[in-house]
């Protein structure tokens, strides 16, 4: 049993007890004492005085008298107006530790019989990842490995956006400027390369507006009269009536993409169980919408656009089908989570990780599927994130001036390499060993600062920040660890192994060390909100508190002059449990942890 359910169902028997009121132990609420106070637990008394029909500073006071005696766990208390601050004996400590080192599964819930699914990622073949597609993948990687923690069995997704006019404004750009580069040819990652063509078809586009506008025409009109706009749209109509010349082009441009965002996925570390392909699912999803046409869900305009009209959901009307037939992003996410829940059809609910910019097209997206018939569309759920800036200001990617994410990566793993050698951290390291700890300390300290944050706020991203050794950074939790791994090495060698037994005659422990234990005791609980809330950064904060814990204890206790050989071996024991629940709070974010620096 948890220490704070036990603690629940001891104040609700005092409750009956002293003032013959029934108190739920679902209704009771504990929360950690604040730090200016002796205790580990606090009973906010307000919310029950009309049961104990007591002041709230007398019903703490009876409350904690009677815990006190009638509770082996409960050394002490005191109280402060109406806060009940629980003080439990170092023996239950001691009991509560010894509990988590013995539990082979601690940090893992066991396995639950739901699925799940999460999308992330989602990137377009016609240019590279960027810092936003940084967020989003280390974001959906790290809710989807919180719910395996969970005893969820999840399946990792992504839907990549291979097809649409801005796949054709690339394919277009290189037929009449590429004069057959390919990534062989000019060195480039493929993705960087196809990027680079976007790029040019907006150049060229926004010269030819422009001349269109010199000549007389008014600017929405030359939008839409641009000779190379024309040639991307007739190159979409032949690619969807599947032209050889045209499909032979998209699909070798493709691979080029493809290849490329291997590459930048190995360096961030993320993976995918299953790929999808808008090319694949939205023919099912024009099926679909053709199907809601003949039903009366949808209807058609004059000019043969088919809509869904959401006036009485509060909401607007909203496009499915262009004039010409062709399908737009709605119609295409409508045949994706269809064909998911055929291939996955015990999934319990669907996760789509994607910008806040989105906000409206998921919620219509999920409305159009209720409509559909579909039950399963009010369990599918948008994990909304905010955009992350940089010191410079916002990224425009038609205009080429996107926060590149190898650039980004690659940058931190040197940014992290400068810092490291200037601390002189790396001694006794060879070239290789010292390469390896620059990308595991650059590329967490990236993770860390992006999942840190509340997935729904907008973000300042100061990469120099991040990489610090101290404060609330993915290098401080990193070095931490090796701190801990060098005690362990050297109790190793010293030949000092700690068994539970040891620990039956520990009688007294150090605040610092009751304080580590009680984080520990509450690492399942912030483990099931995490899931709950979608919420890495609630992990990123618990990894944060424990590292920075342990380093007062390691400040305030001596571990290796320690003369009581019990309370040495409780120390070693107590140092490797930290050390592998900070491993197992960072690998939920993707972030290795070295074992020295």
């Amino acid at each position: 049993m948890s220490l704070d359910l036990q603690l629940k169902q001891e104040i609700s028997k005092a409750f009956s007890s002293l003032f013959d009121a029934e108190l739920k132990v679902e209704d009771i609420s504990l929360q950690p004492t604040r730090k200016e106070f002796e205790g580990s637990h606090t009973f906010v008394c307000f919310p029950y005085a009309r049961l104990s029909k007591a002041k709230p500073e007398e019903t703490a006071r009876l409350i904690g008298e009677y815990l006190k005696e009638h509770v082996e766990a409960v050394a002490d208390f005191n109280v402060v107006k109406g806060f009940l601050n629980i003080v439990l004996s170092d023996a239950t400590w001691v009991q509560v530790f010894t509990d988590i080192w013995e539990d082979e599964n601690f940090g893992q819930y066991p396995a639950n019989g739901k699925e799940v699914m999460v999308e992330y990622s989602s990137p377009n073949t016609n240019k590279p990842l960027h810092l936003g597609h940084l967020r989003n993948n280390f974001l959906g990687w790290s809710v989807a490995e919180i719910f395996k923690a969970n005893g969820y069995n999840v399946h990792k997704v992504q839907i990549i956006n291979d097809r649409g006019i801005h796949i054709c404004k690339s394919m277009v750009a290189w037929s009449k400027f590429g004069n057959g580069e390919t990534p062989e040819s000019t060195g480039k990652k493929g993705d960087k390369l196809v990027g680079d063509y976007y790029v040019k078809f907006d150049q060229e586009y926004k010269k030819e507006i422009a001349e269109l506008v010199a000549g007389g025409m008014d600017k929405e009109a030359a939008e839409k009269e641009a000779p190379i706009f024309k040639e991307a749209q007739a190159l979409l109509k032949k690619w969807e009536a599947k032209d050889p010349e045209t499909y032979e082009l998209w699909e070798t441009m493709n691979s080029w993409v493809y290849a490329g965002f291997d590459v930048t996925y190995n360096t961030m570390g993320v993976d995918f169980d299953k790929l999808y392909y808008e090319s694949n699912t939205f023919l099912l999803g024009k099926d679909e919408v053709m199907k809601g046409l003949e039903k009366g869900i949808f209807f058609k305009k004059e000019d043969g656009s088919v809509w869904v009209d959401l006036t009485d959901e509060g909401l607007d009307q909203k496009l499915l089908l262009r004039a010409d037939g062709t399908s737009v992003y709605m119609t295409q996410d409508i045949g994706t989570a269809i064909l998911r829940f055929r291939d996955f059809p015990n999934i319990s609910q669907q996760i789509y990780t994607v910008g806040n910019e989105q906000e409206y097209h998921f919620k219509v997206l999920f409305i159009i599927l209720d409509k559909l018939g579909y039950e399963w569309a009010k369990e599918c759920y948008h994990l909304s994130y905010g955009m992350v800036d940089l010191p410079s200001g916002k990224m425009k990617s038609r205009e080429g001036t996107v926060v590149d994410a190898d650039d980004l990566m690659q940058e931190m793993t040197d940014t992290a390499r400068q810092h490291t050698e200037e601390l002189g951290k790396i001694e006794g390291f060879s070239e290789e060993q010292a390469k390896e700890l620059y990308n595991t300390l650059g590329i967490g300290a990236l993770k860390y600062f992006l999942l840190k944050v509340d997935p729904t706020k907008r973000m300042l991203f100061d990469p120099n920040e991040s990489i610090q050794f101290q404060g609330n950074t993915g290098p401080f939790i990193q070095y931490t660890h090796a701190r801990i791994s060098a005690i362990l090495r050297k109790a190793e060698q010293i030949g000092v192994e700690p068994t539970p037994e040891d620990l039956k005659n520990l009688s007294e422990l150090q605040a610092s060390e009751k304080n580590v234990i009680f984080l520990l005791n509450d690492y399942m609980k912030k483990l099931a909100e995490a899931a709950e809330n979608y919420s890495p950064d609630a992990i990123a904060q618990f990894a944060y508190d424990l590292a920075k814990e342990y380093n007062r204890f390691y400040q305030e206790v001596s571990i290796f002059n320690e003369e009581d050989q019990v309370a040495l071996k409780f120390r070693i024991a107590f140092s490797s449990v930290v050390a592998k629940t900070i491993a197992q709070a960072m690998g939920l974010l993707g972030i290795q942890v070295p074992e020295r620096m």
